[in-house]
């Protein structure tokens, strides 16, 4: 503890100046200058959520570039020798008040040089900002403070320089990466806004030019509504916004639909580019437009020209009613990097349960200890900085008492960490995958088998927190004709529950309400009060557990197709049950829409019904016969099956490869190792050979005679031991056979390709796969080939039990579809529901139960 107080005194280990130069000399090999590909962390430290506003500052390593709060820095030290850092510390002062009352900047030596955000609880016109830095070098703490040209070398100053303005490290090339932060448009300040008396209507817009009714962007200038551009899927419009701005130079315009208390859609012709308008609020008062009551929409009519409490938006964010905000460990917001909230209600749900605190928080010494040296890109190390981040408290303090504040005041002032930017965990966990690495809205469903599938392939200890939600599927098919059954197995982790429209209880007010929607929309009039559709639970139940029809089902009994139906029953229940609703569609144009529907979710559910009992006495297999496989004239029926090596490869595949930023030549092998199957599976053939060596290297064609012989060299080696690759996989699939029958014959050939469709073709009853979960785990692209392997003929791992469970947390989602709108948790702690909207953690009043779309819950003990 000594040793440690001595280490962070700072001020008294300062040396004279002429030393420096000398003092420096035995570090200089390690000082880095970041060059362009180098990710410099100034803003974050890779443990915690520390940063320059903290009361430690922030230490950045200047020869890897990580940040690390107080709390870290000794560990990294420790671990790579690294002595020489670079100290960054934002103070926040009061402004001294000027003689008429009034705040007046106090100028000592301030200066602006770290891309932070303001603390959003002080006002900026009342507090004064002031970086500092300076290089520490350890074990003794020595300081030198910046900037200090005069003594230090002319290498140190240069890194120092180019650290402090290195971009985000979050940024990437992709225009519409989540990662590439709007900027503020240089016109926004200076916008010129025409007194013409233009108000723009609540609802009914339409193009001025050509009575298009979507894809509208509002003019800033002069308040014209026109349509965008058109894109290459035949959606969007016909460009007379674009028209205009050549017309006018009226530069920025704001998408109808968008506008949300929060902001709203903007973009700068000049720019031509997607920005930031800082002054959005006043320039679309300017129109009429009251920004904090208007909501994202579809069709351009607000939610809010309903009456109060019947919005969606309203009745799930419990709008209206005085909430009263939670403090303390457990109940610590996260901040929405826009439309990342529904990360933010996952992630919420997911840290409520024991489980998965005591894997990734009550591991966190050891989890970090064992760390690798970039922490940032370790899948565990930022499961445990965020779960601690959530659960420790040190985020979520209530705001100082008013007696204090006067006191504290006089002084520097600490600023209150409220909530925390998961920005280091979203860009980590959503890399490389095309949707969650966007700034697109997502579906929180898709979001959590994401990160299952990341927990499997991440074991922390001996028990995986996943574990609690898996469990197993029994499918039974039945042959309509010859009555005959087939059993089968699959491992699930979401039971999702079809909406029973037909059973709605009230029917006639959802006709009348149609009829009087239709007739407002036709007259431009507000919208009759909302009539929403009322679904009883037990309904939802009774259809899934009703049998559903097989498409295109062939009967092994009759050696033809046929008319078969499937029912799914549990072989299994899981410790915590997660239910989807699902809400969402597509419509004729293929935009997902969803229902808006009201279910009586119960707090307590038993499905023990729901339990799955075999094959019964009286039921009659269908025999282990696989379908007939159209065989081409060919002398063993093989080569021509095998679409892997092309003597051509398909260049518009590869071209549209080369439009994403990859090397030509790796574009090239992706496209050929996967047998011209498409853009798709090359993209992620290049994702999981990205790393290698030779990645980039030339394609070398081998002759037709080494194909076979090659095996999973020709490939590129198998990712896991005894698991085939996946490339010769997807080629054995694409032809028609089942996933694990591919892998049983690449298993039994040796991964060579000839051989397997050999043994397929002489093994038409192959047995079981030892591991019954390989073909339905595959949730993208065999990620969880690696749990498979490990558990081996014991099969998926399970908690079974029984089948009664209690609700004690939900996510909602308010909007039209999973490509729109905003996402809440609601979760029940310490014997009260609590609120979870991005960074306000509130007391929750009334918990709209009926409006979820994914609820959790518990196994009661019995």
């Amino acid at each position: 503890q000594m040793q440690r107080a001595a280490l962070f005194r700072g001020g008294d280990a300062q040396m004279a100046a002429g030393d420096l130069g000398e003092l420096l000399v035995p570090y200089m090999p390690t000082i880095r200058v970041p060059k362009s590909g180098d990710r410099v962390y100034k803003t974050e430290c890779a443990f915690s959520y520390d940063s320059p506003d903290s009361e430690g500052g922030l230490y950045v390593c200047m020869n890897t570039f990580l940040g690390f709060g107080r709390e870290h820095i000794e560990r990294h030290y420790r671990k790579t020798g690294q002595c020489v850092y670079l100290h960054l510390k934002r103070h926040i002062t009061e402004k001294v008040p000027g003689a008429s009352g009034g705040a007046l900047p106090k100028r000592r030596n301030a200066k602006l040089f770290l891309d932070l955000e303001t603390c959003s609880d002080l006002n900026s016109d009342d507090f004064e900002y002031e970086d500092e830095a300076k290089l520490v070098i350890f074990p003794d703490h020595y300081e030198i403070s910046l900037p200090n040209i005069e003594e230090l070398p002319a290498l140190v100053t240069i890194a120092c320089d180019a650290l402090l303005g290195a971009k985000s490290p979050y940024r990437k090339q992709e225009p519409d990466s989540w990662e590439e932060e709007l900027q503020a448009s240089k016109h926004a300040k200076t916008l010129v806004q025409l007194d013409n008396g233009v108000r723009i209507p609540p609802s009914g817009w339409k193009c001025s030019k050509c009575d298009l009714r979507e894809n509208l962007w509002l003019n800033l200038t002069d308040g014209s509504v026109l349509c965008g551009k058109w894109f290459f899927d035949g959606s969007g419009g016909n460009g007379h916004a674009m028209e205009h701005y050549k017309e006018t130079g009226y530069p920025l315009a704001v998408k109808l639909g968008t506008i949300t208390p929060d902001g709203a859609d903007v973009y700068s012709f000049d720019e031509e580019e997607p920005v930031l308008d800082p002054h959005i609020a006043k320039h679309l008062a300017h129109f009429g437009i009251d920004m904090l009551q208007m909501q994202v929409t579809e069709n351009g009519l607000r939610d809010n020209d309903i009456k109060p409490r019947v919005s969606e938006w309203e009745v799930i964010q419990e709008a209206g009613v005085k909430l009263k905000p939670m403090y303390g460990p457990g109940y610590t917001g996260m901040k929405n990097l826009g439309n990342s909230c529904y990360l933010n209600a996952v992630m919420q749900a997911i840290f409520s349960i024991p489980e998965f605190q005591r894997a990734y928080v009550g591991n966190l010494p050891r989890i970090f200890d064992y760390s690798p040296l970039d922490p940032t890109q370790d899948f565990n190390t930022q499961m445990a900085k965020l779960g601690h981040g959530l659960l420790s408290g040190q985020y979520s303090k209530p705001p100082m008492k008013s007696e204090l504040i006067e006191q504290v005041m006089k002084e520097e002032h600490k600023p209150q960490h409220n909530g925390i930017s998961p920005r280091m965990f979203k860009a980590f966990i959503s890399k490389g995958h095309p949707e969650f690495s966007s700034n697109r809205q997502q579906d929180a469903q898709e979001f959590f088998l994401h990160l299952i599938n990341l927990v499997e392939r991440n074991p922390v200890g001996s028990e995986n927190p996943s574990d609690v939600f898996r469990f197993v599927v029994e499918e039974r098919t039945q042959c309509c004709q010859s009555r005959k059954v087939r059993y089968t197995e699959r491992v699930d982790y979401i039971m999702q529950l079809p909406v029973a429209m037909e059973a709605a209880t009230n029917k006639d007010e959802l006709i009348a309400y149609e009829l009087k929607r239709r007739e407002a929309e036709a007259a431009r009039r507000p919208l009759p009060e909302l009539v929403r559709a009322k679904i009883p639970f037990t309904a939802c139940l009774q259809a899934f557990s009703e049998p559903s029809n097989v498409e295109d089902f062939w009967s092994s009994a009759l050696q033809a197709k046929s008319a078969g139906v499937k029912t799914s029953r549990f072989a299994s229940f899981p410790e915590y049950l997660v239910v989807q609703i699902k809400k969402f569609t597509f419509g004729l144009d293929w935009i997902p829409k969803k229902l808006d529907v009201s279910i009586d979710m119960p707090d307590f559910l038993d499905i023990s019904h729901l339990r799955a009992r075999g094959l019964q006495p009286g039921e009659e297999e269908l025999p282990d016969i696989a379908p007939p496989i159209v065989i081409p004239d060919d002398p063993k029926g093989i080569y021509s099956l095998i679409p892997p090596f092309p003597s051509n490869i398909d260049e518009s595949s590869v071209m549209q490869l080369a439009e994403m930023g990859f090397p030509l030549e790796a574009c090239r092998k992706a496209v050929y190792y996967t047998g011209n199957l498409g853009a798709e599976v090359a993209f992620n053939w290049i994702i999981a050979h990205m790393e290698e060596p030779d990645f980039a290297e030339p394609l070398v064609i081998p002759a037709f005679g080494e194909v076979a012989s090659s095996g999973a060299a020709a490939l590129g080696a198998a990712g896991l031991d005894n698991q085939p690759p996946e490339e010769m996989v997807a080629i054995i699939i694409s032809m028609g056979f089942q996933r694990n029958v591919a892998i049983q014959a690449l298993k039994a050939a040796n991964n060579n390709l000839e051989r397997a469709l050999e043994w397929i073709f002489s093994h038409p009853d192959p047995e079981e796969e030892s591991d019954p979960a390989l073909d339905t785990m595959d949730m993208e692209n065999n990620a969880n080939a690696n749990i498979l392997a490990e558990t081996g003929s014991e099969g998926p791992r399970i908690k079974d039990g029984p089948g009664r469970y209690e609700l004690f947390g939900f996510i909602s989602h308010m909007g039209t579809s999973t490509m729109s709108g905003h996402y809440v948790c609601h979760l029940r702690k310490e014997g009260r529901w609590v609120i979870y909207n991005d960074l306000r953690v509130c007391a929750s009043e009334r918990p709209p139960k009926d409006l979820g779309y994914i609820y959790f819950y518990h196994r009661i003990p019995s």
